[in-house]
């Protein structure tokens, strides 16, 4: 089997080695994840979901409009202290207690030995398949339209995944208890459950009680993973951190890349009861989590830190808000489907016909790319997504000319 995605084949000696017998079949065959800066890099990146106001950091000052990169890269790095600096040379802490006592904090559970930290909620969503998954026997239940790194990661870890979609119907995105009550009468042994609230690329919130109800179910002897990368986005009071406190059986997994606008500092982390936190700080690498990354992420979760993340969040969502008005009056565009609880926008574009179109919407997709200079994302191959583009809230500007160059291709 060919290795999938190689440019240039390399040396060609030893005549008596060859690389791909020695390497796992399900890697060899593992279709990778495709993130959005594997199609495109420039223009108005509306594709990936990422914070466009910038850092949520004390010392930063910047608006909606512009922000120099420049002034905000001196005035992060700033954030190291001298002392931080001058250890760069030795190895950072295996633990960063400080953090995880912030983090702890904002989140609402009680010190530590409740938070984990990962490079990006993709390393804690990687740990749990393997701490908890034997490889070739084990299985895990999505519910798709969904975070597309549960399946990818299952491959990694040859896991088996059974697949529960959400109820689609007019947009709903929630789960389909009666099916899942189902699919764990059929298959009790399934390890971990996947929900993620508010759901990419649903940006719709699963309830409390249902999450709750799912906890409660004797037919599910497993650990329920609540990804809520997504959550500060959303009406409070919808996280299941809460769930940390009263479950065993629960985990919630979040991130400073979306809220927080940290994505290049690569930080997650997971609210969980003491005992797998125990398991997941033993078995990672001991030095997962860098100085510089630690640092950051600290700076954030400061009080003044949080109040910027805060503000970020109340512009993004009244951006949010002119952005689903602006498309609901543009012609070609149908329904905006989900909750609206995240920083994106899932819409339908419509043939001539008015019936929502994949090929439309893939055409709008790479005109706007590759002519306008505004990258959104395609999203129709999602189950109940057809003909759907997903678009990332970003400044009131990059809203309205996302909204411009759509309508013109629309007409």
């Amino acid at each position: 089997m060919p290795i999938l995605g190689l440019k240039t084949p390399g040396p060609s000696k030893p005549a008596h080695f060859d690389l791909e017998p020695l390497i796992r079949p399900n890697i060899l065959a593992l279709q990778p994840y495709r993130c959005a800066r594997d199609d495109y890099s420039a223009g108005i990146l509306l594709d990936a979901n990422e914070n466009a106001i910038g850092p949520s950091l004390p010392a930063l000052k910047k608006s909606d409009s512009t922000t120099d990169p420049s002034d905000v890269a001196a005035q992060t790095i700033s954030l190291l202290s001298d002392k931080d600096i001058a250890s760069l040379n030795r190895y950072p802490s295996p633990t960063h207690d400080e953090l995880k006592r912030a983090i702890a904090k904002i989140r609402g559970v009680p010190d530590e030995n409740w938070v984990f930290l990962g490079v990006g909620s993709d390393e804690v969503i990687d740990i749990l398949y393997r701490v908890l998954c034997i490889p070739g026997k084990d299985r895990v239940m999505t519910c798709p339209p969904t975070y597309g790194m549960y399946k990818v990661t299952a491959n990694v870890n040859d896991v088996g995944v059974l697949e529960v979609p959400l109820i689609t119907e007019g947009g709903a995105f929630q789960l389909d208890e009666k099916a899942m009550d189902a699919a764990f009468k059929a298959n009790p042994d399934l390890k971990m459950l996947f929900i993620c609230s508010p759901g990419n690329p649903t940006g719709t919130l699963i309830p409390i009680d249902v999450i709750r109800k799912v906890l409660d179910n004797p037919l599910f002897k497993g650990v329920v993973v609540v990804d809520e990368a997504y959550i500060d986005f959303a009406p409070e009071g919808h996280s299941a951190a809460s769930l940390v406190n009263e479950y065993a059986n629960v985990c919630v997994t979040q991130t400073l890349s979306k809220s927080f606008g940290l994505a290049a500092i690569r930080l997650g982390y997971l609210l969980a009861p003491p005992p797998l936190i125990q398991i997941l700080t033993n078995t990672k690498a001991p030095y997962n989590v860098s100085l510089p990354t630690a640092s950051i992420a600290l700076s954030a979760t400061s009080l003044e830190g949080v109040a910027a993340m805060s503000n970020s969040v109340a512009t993004l969502n009244q951006n949010r808000k002119a952005l689903i008005e602006a498309l609901s009056k543009t012609k070609g565009v149908g329904r905006i489907l989900g909750g609206n609880h995240a920083n994106f926008v899932l819409c339908e574009i419509l043939d001539q016909d008015g019936k929502p179109s994949n090929k439309k919407a893939v055409e709008v997709y790479k005109t706007m790319a590759e002519s306008k200079g505004v990258v959104v994302r395609f999203r129709g191959s999602e189950i109940g997504c057809e003909g759907c583009v997903r678009i990332t809230v970003g400044t009131a500007q990059e809203c309205e000319e996302a909204v411009k160059q759509m309508a013109a291709l629309l007409q």
